[in-house]
């Protein structure tokens, strides 16, 4: 029986051809922000606990399992995509590392532990709820990218309610949101502590941010060199070759 449904298809992992992701053009394919932030990640190598808040298909906690032994949980709001990312864990037989659970992260949920996780991460919904004219007809695809069923406030809300005092929260996000992340993060007691800013390529404007910071941390931010994504010919730079490909 094929573990796929309707337009799904099953490709490999970009940065690592020995996983397989399920994905949907019309449901959900994971981009670009998301090998980023897992990159950009501390984690702990041995053991611990993560937590990938907006975890879509999965993606993030299939590319963090393979640079630690600690136990990552996905949280996922929407069905389908709750689903993908389940059957995603179990093509690679990681069902002992990896659990996806279903739920809405402005809600307790009762498989989650309350300042238990050692690293929180999250690539949420990028822009504002849009006017009803200017929603994307496709459902899955508006509560992607859109706030519509968590703002900014409520993500980070969620982080400071799962990570651990000590622990750290990472998110990727755009520029435009770089102050109301600040601002946010102080206000739940999340102190910024690195910082870099992503580029299309030399001497264009910012395109992302990845950010990280402390619970009950210290103020001190680091701000890292800048990372640029392609050449003027439109090619990766090793950089970011060494992000996507492994080399």
């Amino acid at each position: 029986m094929s573990v796929l449904k309707d337009d799904e298809r099953l490709d490999y992992l970009v940065a690592d051809e020995s996983m397989k992701i399920i994905q949907s053009p019309t449901i959900f394919s994971y981009s670009l922000d998301a090998l980023l932030l897992a990159d950009f990640t501390y984690l702990p190598i041995k053991k611990g606990n993560i937590l990938d808040l907006c975890t879509g298909n999965g993606i993030i906690p299939l590319l963090l399992s393979k640079r630690t032994h600690g136990h990552i949980y996905g949280l996922e709001i929407q069905t389908r995509l709750s689903d993908m990312a389940k059957r995603s864990i179990m093509l690679n037989d990681l069902s002992d590392q990896i659990e996806i659970v279903e739920g809405d992260l402005k809600k307790a949920q009762p498989e989650l532990h309350q300042s238990k996780f050692d690293v929180v991460t999250c690539n949420p919904p990028y822009f504002k709820t849009p006017n009803d004219n200017e929603k994307n007809k496709n459902e899955h695809l508006t509560i992607a990218r859109h706030e519509v069923c968590c703002s900014l406030e409520d993500v980070i809300k969620a982080c400071k309610l799962y990570v651990r005092p000590g622990g750290k929260v990472a998110l990727v996000h755009r520029p435009g949101r770089l102050v109301d992340i600040i601002t946010l993060m102080r206000k739940y007691k999340i102190e910024p502590k690195r910082l870099r800013f992503v580029y299309s390529k030399v001497g264009r404007s910012a395109i992302m941010i990845l950010i990280e910071g402390i619970r009950d941390g210290k103020a001190d931010l680091d701000i890292l060199p800048p990372l640029y994504l392609y050449h003027e010919d439109g090619s990766y730079t090793e950089e970011t070759k060494q992000i996507v490909y492994g080399f």
